[in-house]
């Protein structure tokens, strides 16, 4: 699939990318190769594979979901710029 000036114009205005009107021709053909790259995956045999995450696979690291001892809430409430009755103060904002 090709790209024209005019698409390209339209497709940066739509982006809000300013380009100036003698970069439109290498956009269009910037444009044109990525398509073309495009309908060249679109011909891959993908049967059978199965989708990932990441090319290497990875698990992520999970800590055990145990009770802690909790009851720390003087401690929290001491990094507070304000604290009232156990609970965070903010100023209101909404009238």
């Amino acid at each position: 699939m090709s790209i024209d000036v005019e698409t390209a114009r339209k497709v940066a205005k739509l982006a809000r990318i300013r380009v100036e009107d003698a970069a439109l021709p290498g956009l269009a053909e910037q444009l044109s190769g990525i398509l073309t790259f495009m309908e060249q995956l679109n011909e891959v045999d993908v049967t059978g594979v199965e989708p990932m995450v990441s090319v290497t696979p990875m698990r992520l690291k999970r800590r055990a979901d145990v009770v802690t001892d909790g009851n720390i809430q003087a401690q929290v409430l001491k990094n507070a710029p304000e604290a009232r009755e156990g609970f965070f103060a903010v100023p209101k904002v909404v009238e």
